[in-house]
């Protein structure tokens, strides 16, 4: 905890001296300089789905379907979709559109990508899910295809949405590393690769021969700087054109600089615990009292789960913590969205009747316990795992915790080696069953499911019904049985949702940018004033 105050308070510093550079000076041509607080782990647009790398991906690849800043759906790569039966969608796609290299964009290029991308060796993965519902693929000419489903799937092009598109005369045996180092990385998007840095920069370079029309910007400097204050410092000194994750303590300041201007929106990521459900017996970092490994784990009993989330102060959260920058939450999606239960209620903190549930667990002295959680994924992740931290002490788990960067904790946590998480994940189609797929149902290669499921949680009758209700054709008893699942899940606790995201931007007098729902932070949506 000392180090990360330190990190602070140094770049608490940084930003207050930023206050009194003079005015910031003009872009220079017509470069843009960004600044993100999410680490890149790829320019592969299949290794990992997390929004700093799709936020990258964007720049250089394309999808069938687009998504707006307002999270609606639009046409992409393919320009019309129909339903010709239940499990058939036929898709057009957009004529004249080329590659990089000049090569003409197909349907054959599709059919590769949905390949690809459930299957990318040494992956973190998480786009099976949104493909899992395909059959098979049927090309009727290199601009049209048909997509044969397992069973009805109404929310197709929105899952289509999700997956990038790369093309096979270059992806065809091309490896992760192949992407990260150009050979690879030929898109159909508004730019081109450079050169791409892990964890330090990505430089782009506009593709004049985009089909949706040449960008504003010749060039994009795409940097990751971690601090959040070292980001608004380098905002105000000039050294960047826009940033993103505006910390919540830098944001009332930057709303008054007249040099800056703000862009924020409530958003779709919900900030969440997950435990472990992959061991039956001892777990790691989960201790008695006296620092003995217990002998089963205590996750798998409901009532240990029940404690845990119902002593935790979520407005605390978001009001102190998050400073207003949040929403609290005991479901996956805001208000309005479609699946949002209204009766999942906030629970209120009771200290006797979580003490009560672990004593009838067989904790009635509590136990010891490791948070896990990034430090620099989003605003106050380390700080939100402390604030939960102190809410389990005060009822006998005692809980240490360890923030760790990004590209470690997310290659640990898909890794099981995590007692319970501190996570979030952002609901990008804007439904219900998103979540439910891809983090609640079992994780299976073989059926899709439960991609991005890294507390390995089980449930054939989560499973089941999940499974029952995304193939529902009519909207309104779809929304039903979502909103079921979501009380289902407020009774089971697979997950612990705490918060939702508000999502902010900085840029520079004389420029703004369309905030957008889904938190991606792209050259696109900035334009002069």
């Amino acid at each position: 905890m000392t180090t990360q105050l330190s990190r602070r308070a140094l770049g608490a510093a940084a930003f207050s001296s930023a206050l009194a550079l003079p005015a910031v000076a003009q872009n220079q041509g017509q470069t843009l300089t960004i600044a993100t607080g999410g680490s890149i782990t790829s320019v592969d647009p299949h290794f990992f789905n997390a929004a700093p790398n799709s936020s990258l991906a964007l720049h250089l690849f394309n999808a069938l379907v687009d998504r707006t800043p307002d999270a609606k759906f639009v046409p992409g790569l393919a320009t019309s979709w129909r339903v010709i039966e239940p499990t058939i969608w036929e898709f057009k796609l957009r004529e004249g559109v080329k590659w990089h290299d000049g090569r003409p964009f197909t349907a054959e290029d599709v059919e590769f990508t949905y390949g690809r991308a459930p299957n990318v060796p040494n992956s973190p993965g998480g786009f099976g899910g949104f493909l899992r519902s395909i059959k098979r693929i049927e090309i009727l000419d290199p601009l049209t295809m048909r997509f044969h489903t397992h069973a009805p799937n109404p929310i197709l092009p929105t899952d289509l949405a999700a997956i990038f598109i790369v093309s096979k005369h270059v992806g065809e045996g091309a490896t992760t590393d192949d992407y990260n180092s150009g050979k690879a990385a030929i898109g159909t998007g508004p730019y081109k690769l450079v050169s791409y840095q892990p964890n330090n920069r990505t430089e782009l370079v506009r593709n004049d021969e985009y089909w949706g029309g040449a960008e504003p910007w010749a060039r994009v400097s795409y940097r990751f700087i971690a601090n959040d204050a070292a980001r608004s410092a380098a905002l105000l000194a000039g050294d960047l054109d826009m940033i993103d994750q505006v910390a919540s303590s830098d944001l009332a300041r930057l709303k008054r600089e007249p040099r800056t201007s703000v862009s924020e929106t409530v958003g779709l990521r919900c900030v969440y615990l997950m435990p472990d459900f992959s061991r039956t017996g001892s777990t790691p970092f989960v201790t008695d009292n006296a620092g003995t490994p217990l002998p089963a784990n205590p996750f798998l009993d409901v009532r240990v789960r029940q404690a845990l989330t119902s002593i935790i102060n979520r407005q605390n959260i978001a009001e102190r913590v998050m400073e207003g920058q949040a929403t609290p939450t005991n479901q996956w999606l805001p208000p309005g969205t479609f699946g949002y239960a209204p009766d999942v209620t906030v629970p209120n903190p009771n200290v006797e009747h979580s003490r009560r549930l672990l004593a009838e667990a067989g904790f009635p002295n509590g136990f010891k316990l490791t948070l896990h959680t990034p430090n620099d994924r989003f605003p106050n992740d380390s700080r939100i795992a402390q604030a939960v931290a102190q809410f389990w002490t005060r009822i006998g788990v005692q809980t240490q915790v360890e923030a760790v960067p990004w590209a470690s904790f997310s290659a640990r946590s898909n890794r099981q080696e995590f007692a319970i998480r501190l996570t979030s994940w952002g609901s990008t189609t804007a439904e219900a069953g998103y979540m439910l797929t891809n983090i609640m149902m079992t994780y299976s290669r073989e059926n899709r499911t439960g991609a991005s499921n890294s507390g390995r949680f089980s449930s054939p009758e989560l499973d089941r019904l999940t499974n029952e209700a995304v193939a529902i054709i009519d909207n309104e008893q779809r929304e039903k049985a979502l909103q079921d699942l979501v009380r289902w899940v407020g009774r089971e606790v697979p997950i612990m949702p705490l918060i939702q995201l508000n999502h902010t931007w900085a840029t520079r007098r004389g420029l703004t940018y369309a905030a957008r729902m889904d938190e991606r932070t792209i050259a696109m949506g900035v334009r002069p004033a």
